[in-house]
């Protein structure tokens, strides 16, 4: 481990840890994650937090390899589902996620030093650990960071800032983009890529390309699998064997295509050439829920990434966007852009109310109350904000909060065991099964699965049943395997090859009884879209979801973010599970409104409305009684079916209103007539249509305007205007001295004009037709 930059402040460390924190700044590269950690632990056992599970394992080799020992004795590493370290390793790799979690066991008690790496990633995860460290207090922390403030670090941690500076060449940076102020973009991806590999290849040494997902870097491997070089992937989902690849030396000139797994942490020999996409998947807020979208990636990640050339010699990066793009300067912290119901849930497992730990970023105070609330709802935390026994039985659950809610929510063994191996594909970021285009695949999966639940196809293909029709990815199949077993394991379930068979409809509903949320109902107007009150969905493109349904339960959720950024944000359904309407409505879910009446067969009846999402989901007639009969006999009377004053008393009453409006001192409140009449039947005692037969038109006479002023008032103010074709209604804004006349009918195209309406001297007047508003003078 010799020759790397970072041995230049090998003395000043290790003099300065005993006595306290450090901040240690050096770019990618130098040696830090590889070299301090063994530095420190001659002062103690040390905890390595990784932000990425690839960096963990990857680092815990390599350091292992040289200090000859094997993984697991002097370094170890523990991630989610895999570990390899004992009580006596020196050193332990971990993600944010365990160290968490072994905090809330013992305060990491096993360890005196604990390095935060990559600080400057600022994962939502390492904020909160590095709040509960200082809260704490017992740990020598060391931290680590490429690009962030290190005064700013060093206030926070009351840390010693050391420098290492980094051994580099330079790199010449170009920009493919013929508009300077072009932003990074998706379209037509795959071949941009492909010529400034081609042009790359060019030159000897091996080339780095930055793409935003594994589905990219996959449409990237087919583009070039012509290119004469060895082609290499790098993301989360790799096999050792294709990671230890990347890692190394070939004998061939190779390309390896990564996501910004390979910004930090890890080093890729013998890179020449960087090739920029300057695309990212980034997660944020939408709708109170954390997503995962398309961004630009921002100014500090864009020099990160030109960094990883220029290591053994002068290099180049081609950015696949404008030399001007505007960019953001940093990436926001996960803290202030995701929402926080699991870190929330965390810190109250730890001991700690959220509100009341020092961290380096505000928390929005909206995503606090937002996370207060659902916490609250599970009862997963107390009204102090601390963990209930609920919310600890939750927390260890390797998947999102309101999964593990709607496991332990679950009334069966069976449902909850569905609930696990559905929450368990969900939470596996890649596609588990695709259907093949043909006709005849599509007429086996519709007699296989009658529904075309997506819900009970994921859980199927988990389960290794018998699904002909679809295309499995057995990597993705493991992954939600690993995390399934893990969850039965701790719920003390069997194994998911055991699983007790699925009754759908049972645990639907449980679902919805659960998390109400999760329902959604089709737009009537648009039938691709789907509500739930609060957000919408749209039908994804490879969507089966059958025309016959109107509602579902959706589950998993895609973004797509708009040409003009995360704002216009679009969400597709991935997972959904159709329902029958009524459910909703059996379920309490949906509002039920008195609409009105209507007259069938000489019989009044009340419609009654059950709506969700805003939409009618339901509608029915009957006889009406106490309020809804009242409603009905004063329809009756102002509709004229009953007494013949009825549209005399309206016209009263809307002048009434209006001379409150522009004429009163001292206005008194506006009055619906139809209130107005519910009222007066109440008075006169009126409990049956037949009731009617005792009362009359003097019963129901509206002491409004005085007579004497009544007509003039009319004439001054008129309600609706009638023109030669054209028929208009008028409304009044005191205010701003404002008179509207709003476009009722008549077949006159021309505006109308200022001398053929009413004076309305010291009115400004203004005629709307649809959408169009003009002044008329």
């Amino acid at each position: 481990m010799n020759n790397f930059p970072i041995e230049k402040i090998k003395s000043h460390f290790l003099q300065a840890l005993p006595s306290t924190n450090l901040v240690i700044q050096a770019e990618t590269g130098t040696g830090k994650s590889t070299h301090l950690p063994v530095w420190a632990s001659k002062h103690g056992r040390v905890l390595v937090i990784e932000p990425r599970r690839i960096a963990c394992t990857s680092l815990a080799g390599f350091v292992a390899e040289t200090l000859d020992s094997r993984p697991g004795e002097k370094v170890g590493y523990a991630i989610k589902f895999a570990h390899q370290y004992t009580d006596e390793t020196d050193v332990v790799f971990v993600t944010p996620g365990v160290a968490l979690r072994w905090f809330s066991e013992n305060r990491l008690g096993d360890f005196d030093i604990v390095m935060l790496d990559e600080f400057h990633e600022r994962r939502i995860e390492s904020d909160l650990l590095a709040g509960l460290l200082l809260k704490h207090a017992q740990h020598r922390l060391i931290v680590t960071s490429a690009t962030l403030d290190s005064d700013k670090l060093s206030r926070y941690f009351s840390a010693e800032v050391i420098k290492a500076e980094g051994k580099s060449y330079s790199v010449t940076i170009s920009y493919s983009a013929k508009d300077s102020s072009h932003m990074p973009s998706i379209r037509d991806l795959e071949n941009r890529v492909a010529e400034a590999v081609n042009w790359a290849l060019e030159d000897d040494g091996d080339v780095l390309v930055f793409l935003p997902g594994r589905k990219e870097i996959s449409s990237c491997m087919g583009q070039l699998r012509q290119c004469g070089a060895e082609l290499v992937q790098l993301h989360a989902g790799v096999s050792d064997q294709e990671r230890q690849r990347a890692l190394t030396t070939s004998d061939r000139q190779k390309v390896v295509l990564a996501t910004n797994v390979a910004e930090t942490s890890l080093t890729i020999p013998d890179i020449v050439t960087v090739i920029d996409s300057g695309l990212e998947r980034r997660t944020h807020q939408r709708n109170g829920r954390t997503v995962l979208a398309l961004h630009a990636i921002s100014k500090a990640s864009a020099r990160q990434r030109t960094g990883r050339a220029g290591r053994v010699r002068p290099g180049h990066c081609i950015r696949l966007y404008g030399e001007f793009a505007p960019l953001e300067s940093y990436t926001p912290p996960e803290l202030e852009r995701e929402e926080l119901t699991d870190t929330m849930l965390a810190s109250a497992c730890c001991g700690y109310e959220l509100e009341s730990l020092s961290l380096l970023s505000r928390l929005p105070l909206k995503s606090v109350s937002q996370a207060t609330d659902r916490l609250l709802a599970m009862k997963a935390i107390d009204n102090h904000g601390l963990a209930t026994a609920h919310g600890k039985a939750l927390y260890p659950l390797p998947i999102d909060s309101l999964f593990a809610h709607l496991i332990s929510g679950m009334e069966t063994k069976g449902s909850r065991e569905a609930m696990i191996d559905l929450a368990a594909v969900i939470q596996t970021p890649q596609t588990l099964w695709r259907l093949p285009s043909t006709e005849l695949a599509f007429d086996h999966y519709k007699a296989w699965n009658s529904s075309m639940c997506d819900a009970v196809t994921n859980i199927a293909v988990l389960r290794g049943e018998q699904v002909e029709a679809v295309n499995v990815d057995s990597d993705v199949q493991d992954e939600a395997r690993k995390v399934s077993s893990a969850i039965r394991q701790a719920l003390d379930l069997p194994h998911w090859q055991a699983a007790t068979k699925l009754r759908r409809d049972e645990w639907l509903k449980n679902v919805i009884c659960q998390a109400p949320e999760l329902v959604y109902v089709r737009r009537e107007k648009r039938q691709q879209a789907f509500t739930n009150g609060y957000s919408e969905v749209l039908l994804g493109r490879d969507s089966l979801f059958a025309d016959e349904y109107q509602a579902a339960i959706v589950f998993g959720q895609f973004h797509l973010a708009g040409k003009r950024g995360a704002k216009q944000t679009s969400s597709y359904a991935t997972c959904m599970a159709p329902i029958p309407l009524q459910w909703i409505r059996e379920l309490g879910l949906s509002d039920c409104t008195s609409a009105g009446t209507v007259e069938q067969e000489n019989e009044q009846l009340e419609v009654v409305e059950h709506t969700y999402a805003g939409r009618v989901i339901h509608r029915e007639y009957r006889k009406p009684e106490g309020e809804g009969l009242l409603v009905a006999l004063a329809e009756l009377i102002l509709n004229g079916k009953h007494f013949a004053f009825g549209e005399s008393l309206k016209t009263s009453i809307e002048y009434w209103n209006l001379y409150q409006q522009v004429e009163a001192d001292a206005p008194l409140p506006a009055i619906e007539p139809l209130e107005w009449i519910k009222v007066r039947l109440t008075e006169l005692g009126v409990e049956t249509k037949d009731d009617l037969t005792l009362v009359d038109a003097s019963d129901f006479e509206f002491d409004g305007i005085p007579d004497w002023e009544y007509e003039g008032f009319c004439e001054k103010y008129p309600l609706t205007v009638t023109l030669s074709d054209l028929q208009l209604k008028v409304e009044y804004f005191k205010a701003r001295r404002t008179v509207m006349i709003h476009h009722v009918g008549g077949k006159r195209k021309a505006d109308p004009k200022r001398w053929e309406l009413p004076r309305w001297q010291g009115w400004k007047v203004q005629y709307r037709k649809a959408s169009r508003l003009v002044d008329i003078k």
